[in-house]
């Protein structure tokens, strides 16, 4: 198996922005400036006695892509110099990296309490999924601390949650759910996927696990699939890897590539997308067509204080509901000219959602209710657009859909 192991030596004491530009660099003989794209699947040995230490975990070193990959090493140890954790797996998507996590972990005869508030397929694997296997899920409102010592079971073994959620932007505290956590055993593995590495650090605050769905911010312009798991070594190394190994929801080697160039303008986007979000924001509050606004950046978001204790930023992602119902809703969104409609998210390109109808659309009305999902809920995705330019056909979409 290889490992991921950072070639340059990058000092710890390096900020995000140095990070991201050289953690985990593994220079070939060549001396390639932009980290090399190792597209195989195996490897040579240069004896039969060297295969036979490489497969027994006598000497490191590679041993086929569905394990580790140079190109994959290298994305997984830029993402641990980012994130402060030990060690990360990569994973052919986001709800691999999800599913994953979970599954590496449990099993029949488990507990796991989620936060109810998640992106749809997150929701399936807790509701869905894991039941199949014996493991039994409990959904809690995520914002109520007593709701998750109330769920807690002696078989509980795993507490799992998004925050920022999708789509509405609640908050979960990190901390103190993470403190409740660790009185009963149990992991915490979080999603982070809307506040983004930059903008909020989980693990500092208890979280034993974090996953992303690079996907998103991390590429940042919507060209591939990607997901990575961050935690310690013993879970990475012990659980995790087995499970990929085996299982091979495995990171593609030319993604990770596309990935590790996403990485290197992280904190120039993110920085973009979170100062156009709040103007967003700001300018939708005052809009006369809509009745409500979800940013976590703003001083009227319900666990403000709360965003201003755990994340750094108020994000990239803006939800707001549009006064009326649905047909005015769609009229808004039809109307739209920059913001393109698609259920992806952290792209370069602005883009627009109607969750009720994909994200969460396998969910119950009554159950998208008890989330705060209504028709008339849109979710924005902040690209890197001249922020005047957004306002501008937001205005003008608005007016529109009256």
């Amino acid at each position: 198996m290889g490992t991921a192991k950072d070639g340059k030596g990058a000092s710890r004491n390096w900020r995000p922005a140095t990070q991201l530009v050289h953690a985990g660099t593994l220079r070939s003989q060549f001396g390639e400036t932009s980290e090399a794209i190792y597209l195989n699947s195996g490897y040579v040995y240069d004896s039969a006695e060297q295969a036979e230490a490489r497969f027994k975990g006598d000497e490191e070193g590679f041993v086929y892509s569905r394990y580790a990959n140079p190109t994959v090493a290298m994305f997984e140890a830029r993402m641990c110099a980012l994130e402060g954790a030990p060690a990360a797996r990569g994973t052919a998507s986001g709800m691999a990296a999800v599913a994953a996590s979970l599954l590496s972990h449990l099993k029949a005869g488990d507990h796991v309490v989620s936060a109810r508030a998640l992106f749809g397929s997150c929701r399936y694997i807790v509701e869905d999924l894991l039941p199949r296997y014996g493991i039994e899920s409990t959904l809690v409102d995520g914002r109520d601390l007593n709701a998750w010592e109330r769920a807690v079971k002696p078989n509980t073994r795993a507490f799992f949650f998004e925050t920022p959620t999708n789509p509405v932007l609640e908050l979960v505290d990190i901390e103190a759910v993470s403190s409740i956590a660790k009185k009963a055993g149990a992991l915490v593995v979080v999603d982070n996927v809307f506040a983004t590495p930059l903008l909020q650090r989980p693990m500092p605050l208890g979280a034993d696990i974090v996953v992303y769905s690079a996907t998103k911010h991390i590429d940042g312009q919507g060209r591939c699939l990607g997901g990575v798991v961050l935690g310690a070594q013993e879970f990475i190394e012990e659980r995790l890897h087995n499970y990929l190994k085996h299982t091979g929801p495995s990171l593609s080697p030319f993604n990770a590539w596309v990935l590790l160039k996403g990485l290197e303008t992280l904190t120039v986007r993110v920085e973009r997308h979170g100062a156009s979000a709040a103007r967003i924001a700001d300018f939708l509050a005052e809009r006369p067509q809509v009745a409500r606004v979800f940013y976590p950046g703003r001083a009227d978001h319900p666990q403000y204080e709360l965003a201003q204790k755990q994340m750094t930023g108020g994000g990239p992602m803006v939800a707001f509901d549009v006064k009326g119902d649905k047909q005015e809703t769609f009229r808004f969104m039809n109307a739209l000219k920059i913001f393109e409609i698609s259920n992806n998210l952290g792209d370069a390109k602005s883009l627009v959602t109607h969750p009720a109808t994909t994200t969460h659309q396998r969910l119950s009305p009554e159950t998208r209710a008890e989330l705060g999902i209504s028709d008339e809920t849109v979710r924005l995705s902040i690209g890197l657009e001249d922020v005047d330019d957004l306002l501008t056909d937001l205005e003008q979409a608005l007016s529109a859909a009256k």
